[in-house]
């Protein structure tokens, strides 16, 4: 067993648990492994190990090890004679103006949408030939200084003028809180999250419903799923500390 496959399964006990704990099912939480920094070598042993959704921070880095990741599939697909599994690819840092094309192009989510000039680039600029992009809109839920993220009361007119863009998917929200003293005070500030999540889906201004509310990271993913997350994204745990 290496490493990396020993730390998801360890991952995966950790969200049985916490799912067992909120009485949750574990097939509701979906774990994102956050692969930024890390080369394409140790994402290639975590999709052998079964994992599927990678989130990369840094935009030309991610981009990167994409293509390294295609080659490898066909690779594989050769020498094995059996299609690779997909693998989903997550932006989840800040987009710029100027990278929006390169996300666009390349990834299948994007988690850090929060400026409608942004959507509308990244709507404009998917391939005809790729399914839509997958949109979670960024919200500083707590309203950290240095955090990127709509203030929650800006969120749902950005949401509906997002899930009109014809080549965008709305799926969801995604927060990053400021790190909490504890269990207690950690599951507030998600809770806050999905309050806000609610709200938006029962005010019916949606085509179609938000699915996704993405929130947890490796030290705080118990309390996350507690509050109703279904995507954690997890780095250290699964990839180890980052340099």
């Amino acid at each position: 067993m290496t490493t990396i496959k020993h730390h998801l399964a360890l991952v995966h006990d950790r969200i049985h648990a916490a799912c067992s704990a909120a009485g949750r099912d574990p097939a509701r939480v979906r774990l994102l492994a956050v692969s930024k920094t890390f080369g394409a070598q140790a994402v290639i042993e975590a999709a052998l190990a079964g994992q599927r959704d990678f989130g990369e921070n840094y935009i030309a880095e991610g981009v990167e090890k994409i293509l390294a990741l295609r080659r490898w599939q066909i690779e594989e697909a050769l020498r094995t004679g059996a299609p690779s599994p997909a693998l989903r690819w997550h932006c989840i840092g800040p987009v710029q103006s100027n990278k929006t094309r390169l996300v666009a192009e390349h990834f299948d989510w994007v988690q850090s949408v929060d400026r409608l000039k942004i959507a509308q680039r990244l709507s404009a600029q998917r391939p005809p030939e790729l399914a839509p992009l997958q949109v979670c809109l960024q919200v500083n839920i707590d309203g950290g200084a240095n955090k990127s993220g709509l203030a929650p009361q800006e969120v749902q007119a950005l949401a509906q003028e997002v899930a009109q863009l014809p080549r965008l998917v709305l799926r969801g929200l995604m927060a990053i809180p400021e790190p909490a003293p504890d269990f207690v005070a950690a599951c507030a500030l998600h809770a806050s999250a999905r309050t806000l999540f609610d709200e938006i889906n029962a005010a019916g201004v949606l085509a179609a419903p938000m699915d996704t509310l993405s929130l947890g990271m490796t030290a705080d993913l118990e309390a996350a799923i507690h509050a109703g997350s279904t995507m954690v994204r997890v780095g250290s745990a699964i990839f180890g500390r980052r340099g």
